[in-house]
């Protein structure tokens, strides 16, 4: 049988608690899990866990940070103020973070691995405001997008795309939509923090087909995806 880092760690957490209780049961100590935090500890636990499951992504690393901050909080080692001051700025270096290195943090490797990055890719971008791209008898070989307060729409329905691309995808405060072809395949991979994607140009898997990878973060905004 193969032992996971994940299932040790969820191992040693219930022998801890039928320790604990059984401890307690006995007279041998005081037990009890509803200490001060202990909710936000459980944000930290479940978030490790990810970390070890999928690795290091934005949406783990962000609630690790927030569960953190909460539990330091509770335990009177960070002040509130402080904490509620830190959370939307932490949020967002997270983030620029993951923009950075983005293609080597956050993909799923069974769907992209064999996917080719070009080089200079265009830039789809709206920063407080909000800009349309369309893309007319020309070869498209992926893009870099950003919304942040603000809103992009990319219309693929004229672009010559013939083989397997990528769109990287990063939404704050604002919204992507992008439309398809009908003569490809859609992958979406997704970190949603407060956010999502909607895929509405699933189908059927075609292996001749090409496929667009979309490979986005999503904070309290979405990506319409038809």
């Amino acid at each position: 049988m193969k032992l996971t880092p994940s299932n040790l760690i969820w191992g040693i957490i219930f022998i801890i608690l039928g320790v604990g209780f059984g401890g307690e049961a006995m007279g041998l100590w005081d037990f009890n899990i509803f200490f001060s935090g202990w909710w936000a500890l459980i944000i930290v636990i479940l978030s490790v866990v990810s970390i070890i499951q999928n690795g290091p992504k934005t949406g783990n690393i962000i609630w690790l940070a927030i569960g953190g901050m909460l539990f330091l909080g509770q335990q009177d080692i960070v002040d509130f103020d402080v904490i509620g001051k830190l959370i939307v700025p932490v949020i967002f270096v997270l983030i620029g973070i993951s923009i950075i290195f983005r293609n080597s943090f956050h993909l799923k490797r069974d769907q992209f691995k064999n996917v080719k990055f070009q080089g200079g890719m265009n830039q789809h971008s709206a920063i407080f405001a909000g800009n349309e791209y369309h893309v007319h008898g020309e070869k498209f070989m992926g893009t870099n997008m950003n919304a942040i307060f603000g809103g992009v729409e990319l219309d693929l329905r004229e672009a010559i795309i013939e083989e397997d691309i990528v769109i990287n995808a990063t939404v704050a405060f604002g919204g992507i939509d992008i439309t398809v072809p009908g003569n490809v395949n859609v992958k979406v991979s997704n970190i949603p923090i407060f956010g999502g994607v909607s895929n509405k140009a699933g189908r059927t898997y075609n292996e001749s087909l090409p496929t667009i990878y979309v490979n986005s973060t999503c904070m309290f905004g979405g990506i319409d995806i038809k």
